[in-house]
Formats: structure tokens, sequence, C-alpha cells
């Protein structure tokens, strides 16, 4: 791949995303120096801003926040210009700017991740004392700096299971972590397979969820679905963005919850916890399509209906996607007790995000248990009072 200039990530920022998505939102208002006004957009209607001034004080826990260290940054980065990118955006910022950032969008507590794909391609023993090094720095760092204000998932050697499950347990017992993320497919398999049952097995154990963040695809897959013969189409990479936050990630990480169901997860677990998120990563307008076609050829081998695995076992977050149309799609298949506000900062604007879900129009308890109820039922966890 050629060098990628800060055109290229600025010009694919503003399209749909770099990294984990950075929404069109955050690129103009970046590019133009603008604040978002501390009140309803001007464009919407009286009833909107009616909403808002009423939902102003509606406390947030972030779900999906992401953050990197320059370790993580060489790692995962395609080239300098990248790194530049993502430290430009504050994707390494574990301190004032990411708080000041907080404040200015009344993000009460941001839930910690790292950025994809983690140490998800580090085997052996270097991936584990990674994991643990990632986990015990921000233990030590911003958790211990700004109590209250940041918890996390765990980052975990995958590629080794065992160690992963021992990790997690680890990490929720002495450090107070909420569960684990994972990236995507790792080396080739999902979390269906059975080498993953270690993990599951402890999550399950602990009673905390694994949340399915995307990853990008295995090369043959992206040559196969993503990739162009025709270089002008790569200069600014297209193919890439293609297959991560433009389209493919969204996909991919449906397509392992439907792995998971078709493939006796849950059954084997009945009680593992899994979030996704991107207000559902395509689920709720594919969600019909998808219980009719797979409810039939399951019915045999599943003990349960289809359906009823997406109501039990899964909880959506609204990362990334602060659209009200989406958001009353999903709640017209998903319980409401089954959602949770995420911003995906720094790839999204925190107040572009709290702004928005601020003027939706939805009953007061409804929000909050969006907002912040449902988190802190999920994590055991309440929002630290002012």
């Amino acid at each position: 791949m050629k060098p990628m200039g800060r055109r290229g990530f600025l010009a694919a920022a503003t399209a749909v995303g770099v990294g984990a998505g950075l929404s069109t939102y955050a690129a103009v208002s970046g590019a133009d120096g603008d604040k978002t006004p501390d009140k309803a957009p001007e464009t919407t209607s009286n009833k909107t801003s009616d909403i808002y001034q009423r939902d102003k004080d509606l406390p947030f826990i972030g779900t999906e926040e992401t953050f990197s260290t320059p370790a993580l940054l060489k790692l995962n980065s395609i080239n300098q210009d990248h790194i530049a990118f993502l430290e430009e955006i504050g994707l390494a910022d574990l301190g004032e700017r990411r708080i000041g950032d907080m404040n200015a969008g009344g993000l009460d507590v941001q839930i910690l991740s790292a950025h994809t794909p983690s140490v998800q391609n580090v085997p052996g023993k270097k991936g584990i004392e990674l994991a643990r090094r990632l986990n015990r720095q921000l233990v030590e760092g911003p958790i211990a700096k700004y109590p209250g204000r940041f918890k996390a998932f765990a980052t975990l050697p995958l590629q080794s299971p065992e160690a992963a499950a021992d990790e997690l347990e680890r990490s929720v017992r002495e450090d107070g972590f909420l569960g684990a993320l994972t990236n995507g497919h790792i080396t080739r398999k999902y979390l269906d397979h059975p080498d993953f049952e270690p993990v599951l097995a402890r999550a399950v154990a602990l009673d905390v969820p694994i949340y399915l963040h995307p990853g990008y695809p295995a090369d043959e897959v992206f040559q196969i679905y993503y990739s162009t013969t025709r270089s002008k189409y790569t200069e600014e990479f297209q193919d890439y963005i293609f297959s991560g936050s433009g389209y493919g990630w969204h996909q991919e990480v449906l397509t392992q919850c439907i792995r998971m169901i078709a493939y006796g997860v849950f059954d084997r677990f009945p009680t593992l916890k899994i979030i996704i998120g991107h207000m559902g990563e395509g689920l709720p307008f594919y969600y019909k399509r998808i219980i009719e076609d797979m409810g039939e050829p399951t019915g045999n081998s599943l003990e349960k209906p289809f359906e009823q695995y997406f109501q039990e076992n899964f909880w959506i977050t609204t990362s990334a996607f602060p659209q009200t149309e989406l958001l009353e799609l999903l709640l017209k298949f998903i319980s409401v007790d089954r959602v949770m506000f995420a911003t995906d900062y720094p790839f999204a604007d925190i107040k572009v995000q709290t702004d928005w879900f601020r003027g939706v129009d939805l009953p007061r308890e409804d929000k909050e248990k969006i907002a912040f109820r449902n988190a802190e039922n999920l994590f055991r966890m309440k929002v630290p009072v002012k």
C-alpha cells in the first residue's frame, strides 16, 4: 500500500470513517472549527426543542469508547500518516483532552476498549503479555487518575484462549473490568468455534458480557469482496474503508451473531451476554428476514425459536449512529431494556451524539434506560454523583 496522505484520511473520514468510523458530523465539525450549540439545532421542530430542554439533564454512560497507546498505534496502523491521524483525533489521549470532550458533551462515564484489532493478531506469549499490559495501563492511568469517569472492557489475547479466559477473570476480579471486547475474526475463526469455549465459559461464570466489535476481513475475503484491480480507486484507500466502517464491518458483526445463534452457542451457554454496537449492525433492517428464513432450518437443531436468542442474549448500543429513524426501527424488534447509549469516541463527536439523543421523542423513562440505566444494570455500576 502506498503512503496515505492526511488529505486522504480526511476525505475518507468525511465519506464515512476510518479506524472505528469517524462520523460525518465529527469530520465536518472538526474541519470547520464549529462548536455544537448548547441547545437543540435550529432546524429541529419546536417539539424536539422542548424535548431537548426537558431531557437536558440526562446522565450518560458511553459503552463503546475507544483508546489506543503508542505501542498499539504502531501495531495496528497502516503507516505513519495513519498514526498521525489517529493521534490528531485524540485516540491515545486518556487525559485532559478526553475528559474535556466528555464534559462538553455531558458524558459522565466512558467504558474504554482498545482500538481494533487490538492484540488479536499477536500470538503466544507476546500477545498474552501485551494484553495484560494494556489492561494494567488503564487501571494505573485514567481509571486511577479520574475516579468514576472511566470503566473498561478487557483486552484479551484470543489466539491463546485459555490465557484469554484467565486474563478476563483476572481483569474482572482484580481490576474491576466490566467484561471484554473482541474485534472480528480471530485467525479466521469466530466465537462459535470450539477453540473459544474457555473464554465463553469464563464470561458466563463471571456473569460479564462480551462486546463484539467489528474487525477487518481475512485476506482472502478482502480479495473477493472488496479489492479492485483499478489502482485509481485505491488512491484514497476506498477498498480499506469499504471493507471496514464504510460497509464491511457491520455485515461482519451481524454474520458472527447469526453464526453464534445458528450453531448453538447460546444453547451451550444459555446465560452468555453479548453486546453489539452501531445501532445493531444492520439487524433492525434484516430482523424479520433473518428470523423467518433462519427459523425454519434451525427449528430442530436449536432449543429455542431463533428470535428468542436476540431477545435474551443480546444488548445493542447506539454508537456512531445518531439517527432517530434507526432507533425507532430497532425498538420495534428489541426491548428498550436491551439498548444502551454509546458515542464511538473519538471517531464520533460526543456532543453531537448526546445532543441528538436529548431531542429524541421517547418517554423520559425509556430515555433514561438507554442513556444510563440499562448500562448500570448490565454492568452493576452507577453513574457517579456530581
